[in-house]
């Protein structure tokens, strides 16, 4: 798995792309974390949309448990518990139960699933880019 990390302001845009693994998926968290930690964010949306792959419950319960317990972790380098992470990500790795989202908040993660990025930007907080566009006018007959 390959992550982009862009800082904005107050926001974290990380975009994934690749093939899902545990182990990767744990890897590239910490990377994560680590940007988290250095450029001093509370938000971060991840878009996931261009990872394959399908992975097992085991997989979504160990990743969502690693998950919390890196921000617990992480948080003697700066990184606050209350850190919202909105992953936008696409069936199968989208799992419509949101199993791995359930274990990471039942252990204090501030974190959610989306299936687009609007709702998940809204969940952080964040203003999409075009919502200043100009409403478009009614077009009669």
């Amino acid at each position: 798995m390959l992550l982009a990390i862009r800082p904005e302001s107050g926001l974290l845009n990380v975009d994934a792309k690749g093939e899902f693994s545990l182990k990767e998926a744990k890897r590239t968290f910490i990377e994560m974390l680590e940007a988290v930690a250095l450029h001093k964010t509370n938000k971060v949306l991840f878009d996931g949309r261009k990872l394959i792959g399908k992975p097992e419950i085991m997989e979504r319960f160990y990743y969502g448990e690693f998950a919390a317990r890196a921000v617990w972790d992480f948080a003697e380098r700066g990184v606050s518990p209350a850190t919202r992470f909105a992953y936008v990500l696409r069936e199968p790795v989208l799992d419509p139960g949101r199993f791995g989202e359930t274990v990471a908040v039942n252990r204090g993660m501030a974190v959610k699933a989306f299936d687009n990025p609007e709702e998940a930007l809204q969940w952080l907080g964040i203003a999409p880019a075009n919502s200043r566009m100009q409403p478009t006018a009614n077009r009669s007959a």
